[in-house]
């Protein structure tokens, strides 16, 4: 059975998760991961979800403020052993969730070509590509997304 935490980037099991996180990009961003590592930085993080399957941590994710109406999505992971048990969406609309609780309106999220799950993620729960935005403006391999 699966479980969410609401919590912070400081609590242990989420950073664990992120670290496998950030080994999973590095090596499908391969040179392009010291690019796109420096704006995952957790430190500033103040709401994360952490799924629990069984009481073992198996995914996780984060939303952060972006401007005055909008959360950007960050630091989606879901380790190998459950993808394709809905985890992600899960977080995902709890994250949804925990945005329209703290009265924002819309999220935006970046992810690369290189990780078409996670392309497939978003765009089966109704989110939109959208230019690139900030970092992202003139990045080949980045997709940008609203909901």
């Amino acid at each position: 059975m699966l479980q969410l935490l609401k919590t912070n980037s400081e609590h242990p099991d989420f950073i664990s998760l992120v670290k496998l996180l950030d080994a999973d990009l590095k090596e499908k961003d391969g040179e392009d991961h010291s690019f796109y590592a420096q704006f995952n930085k957790i430190d500033l993080i103040r709401h994360a979800v952490v799924a629990y399957w069984e009481g073992l941590p198996v995914g996780c994710g984060a939303i952060k403020a972006f401007d005055a109406d909008t959360m950007e999505v960050k630091r989606m992971y879901v380790a190998p052993a459950f993808r394709g048990k809905q985890v992600a969406t899960k977080i995902l609309l709890e994250l949804e969730n925990w945005a329209r609780e703290l009265a924002f309106t819309r999220c935006v999220l970046e992810t690369g070509k290189r990780q078409p799950e996670a392309i497939a993620l978003y765009t089966k729960n109704n989110y939109v590509i959208i230019p690139n935005y900030g970092q992202y403006k003139n990045v080949e391999n980045s997709v940008c997304f609203e909901k």
